[in-house]
Parts: structure tokens; C-alpha cells; sequence
């Protein structure tokens, strides 16, 4: 398997765990608290796993790019 290819399922991976993080902390009781943290420190791991999951894509389209240019092997 092509290394842009389990780039391509690292960020999707990382993705759906993002928006899951968030979609938990948005609907989560009224006890403040998401999987025992608070819900702002949820809310932030969200945005940091759905940034990373960002730059994981741009990092997959600049490897598929040198990919196709025979740069990587």
C-alpha cells in the first residue's frame, strides 16, 4: 500500500474522531463534564485533532503530487 494512501486513512481517522469529540462535547449533559473532561478542553482537543487532520490531507496531496512526478518511490 502506497504511503499516501495510509496518510489518506490517518487523517480520516483523525478526522471522524474530531467531529466525534465535538458533536460529544456540543450534546454532552449539563454536568460540564465530556468522556471526565471539561467541556472547553474538549471542545479544544476537537479543533487540534480536526487541525491535524487538516494537515494530514495537505500532506497527502503534496505526496500523491511528487508521487505522480516519480520524486518518491
Amino acid at each position: 500500500m502506497k504511503l499516501s494512501k495510509l496518510m489518506h486513512i490517518a487523517s480520516v481517522v483523525v478526522g471522524l474522531v474530531g467531529v466525534i469529540t465535538f458533536l460529544g462535547s456540543i450534546l454532552g449533559g449539563s454536568d460540564n463534564l465530556v468522556f471526565g473532561i471539561t467541556k472547553i478542553d474538549a471542545l479544544i482537543c476537537s479543533a487540534i485533532l480536526i487541525l491535524i487532520a487538516t494537515w494530514l490531507q495537505i500532506a497527502t496531496i503534496h505526496h500523491m503530487m511528487l508521487e505522480k512526478r516519480g520524486e518518491i518511490v
